[in-house]
């Protein structure tokens, strides 16, 4: 960080960072770091705790921390969270000062990130919709991708708090766009994952070794994030979690989530996404069973699973 950026990201600002899990709290850290003064609140005793003990002032409820703040950052499960969450006399809208600067970082439906931004508006607040990518290793690192909806001038304000959280803060368009540029990218990444998972149990059943297919695909055609940075077979990439038994990293239940809103955005808009939708299928069927707690990539688990039995119906095992 240069000294320009190192200045403009410690203004004298107070946030107030709600949800400290897995993501909030990594990032709440980085932000302690960087010289904000952080208030923060959790439902959970032990992300509560672990924030404390990062340099988070815990606060007795989400709406005290709102209270005394300038930008309230939330990082929840889900848009029925955010939205409760924003609502109500106890409610973090009624309890934020005029004119606060709300940066919503779960990752949402679309017409949820909308619907936030109106009541923000209604409120006299401002707002924008900045979802990540990068998974828990990003959060720790600083190193998230942001994707940010929301008005010009509410981005220019948000933008060097998000800076401190991510190496690439990306201002997608208005409210909700930052939300829409989320659904779109894990389509691709659902989709792509698949794929390579496919890929290498049809090179395991033809006779290749993962490597020498990874050696191949990893320089050609098929290059591509799943492969190269998140590779489902242990070996190939020492950093992915095939190496560490598929701990998460980014879990099979959250990609379900995240597919599952493609699939809102796909059938609220007409399109026609037939891999998209059947990716959805996939992870949805994977998550309900042990692949919630796993990292996204054992999908690769589950297909060879399927295809030694498919293989057995055909008499070819």
């Amino acid at each position: 960080m240069d000294r320009r950026h190192q200045e403009r990201s410690m203004p004298n600002t107070t946030i107030a960072f709600i949800g400290l899990g897995h993501m909030g709290g990594p990032m709440a850290a980085n932000l302690v770091r960087a010289g904000y003064s952080l208030l923060g609140f959790d439902l959970v005793p032990a992300a509560a705790r672990q924030a404390g003990a990062n340099g988070v002032t815990m606060a007795a409820s989400a709406a005290e921390a709102a209270a005394a703040a300038d930008v309230v950052i939330t990082m929840l499960p889900a848009g029925e969270h955010v939205l409760a969450a924003y609502l109500g006399d106890d409610g973090l809208i009624a309890a934020a000062k005029p004119g606060t600067l709300f940066i919503e970082s779960s990752t949402i439906a679309v017409d949820d990130a909308r619907a936030a931004h109106e009541l923000l508006r209604a409120a006299g607040h401002r707002g924008v919709d900045a979802p990540v990518s990068g998974g828990v290793v990003g959060a720790e690192a600083g190193t998230l991708t942001i994707m940010v909806g929301g008005e010009a001038d509410d981005f220019v304000a948000a933008e060097a708090i998000l800076h401190v959280v991510g190496t690439r803060v990306v201002h997608c368009g208005g409210p909700g766009a930052g939300q829409a540029a989320k659904v779109c990218n894990n389509m691709i990444l659902g989709v792509s994952m698949i794929a390579v998972s496919e890929a290498f149990v049809l090179g395991e059943a033809l006779g290749l070794t993962n490597q020498a297919l990874f050696d191949v695909a990893a320089h050609a055609s098929g290059q591509c994030w799943a492969l190269t940075t998140n590779c489902p077979v242990p070996g190939p990439v020492p950093a992915s979690p095939a190496n560490r038994a598929y701990q998460p990293g980014f879990a099979g239940a959250l990609m379900a989530k995240d597919l599952g809103l493609a699939a809102r955005a796909v059938e609220s808009t007409g399109v026609v996404a037939e891999l998209g939708s059947r990716a959805e299928e996939i992870y949805r069927r994977f998550a309900d069973g042990p692949g919630a707690a796993q990292d996204f990539s054992a999908i690769i688990e589950e297909i060879r699973a399927r295809s030694a039995v498919n293989s057995e119906s055909k008499g070819l095992a």
